[in-house]
């Protein structure tokens, strides 16, 4: 996979390739967070590319069963995973509302407790209206945020399709005039809640982070994003 990754001003339509099966979870709208160890440099629509590699069973469970637990603590407990994680294919898109720092968002208290356990990286991306491809397009990947080809655009955005989030989130803004307002600092973070939250996971939680944490290190050698969040 090699590397197109340009000044903010020059995004047109981007792109950002992720590993399965985190992909397709921020596709289908289970996943909202997209943690980086960099700030977002976009908002808006962002495509949504799953690289080559294929997920190992016991990573897609570790990942299923992560968001099994944090949405259970907002008490839903019916999660439509995806049937099938395509690698080397654009499959959809996100609207990114926002970033915030890792901090910021767990102490977050307008957002959903499953939101706020998203956050394990440094940046957190903030993500909303999540649409599928209904037929994923094979294309190739790069790193960072690139612009996604002006004719694979135009195919691709004719095939969207919006999916049935489990528990959809719209992140306040601080300035609703201002898009890049929900930005690293923009929140003032309550340390209590952050120090105070891990005394209320329950096992099942403690043990499907540290599982989401260890299928996430067969990438961290490379990149910061896959982490849980």
């Amino acid at each position: 996979m090699g590397s197109r990754r340009t000044e903010s001003s020059n995004y047109r339509n981007p792109c950002l390739t992720m590993h399965q099966p985190w992909a397709s979870l921020l596709v289908y709208g289970i996943k909202r967070i997209e943690g980086r160890s960099w700030p977002s440099p976009i908002r808006g629509r962002l495509w949504i590319h799953a690289a080559g590699k294929v997920p190992e069973p016991e990573t897609i469970k570790a990942m299923e069963d992560f968001y099994r637990e944090i949405y259970a603590t907002d008490g839903i407990t019916d999660i439509k995973f995806p049937e099938h994680y395509p690698v080397s294919r654009l499959i959809g898109c996100v609207d990114v509302v926002g970033c915030v720092s890792c901090e910021e968002l767990v102490s977050w208290e307008d957002v959903p407790a499953s939101v706020r356990l998203e956050g394990q990286t440094p940046c957190c991306w903030l993500c909303e209206k999540p649409q599928k491809l209904l037929i994923p397009f094979e294309m190739r990947g790069f790193q960072g945020v690139y612009n996604l080809e002006r004719k694979m655009y135009e195919a691709a955005v004719r095939g969207l399709s919006p999916v049935e989030a489990p528990q959809p989130v719209n992140f306040p803004l601080p300035n609703p005039r201002d898009r890049f307002s929900l930005k690293p600092g923009s929140l003032v973070p309550r340390s209590n809640r952050s120090k105070d939250s891990g005394d209320e996971k329950s096992p099942a939680l403690v043990a499907a982070i540290a599982g989401a944490r260890a299928a996430a290190t067969q990438f961290s050698k490379n990149s910061n994003s896959q982490l849980p969040r």
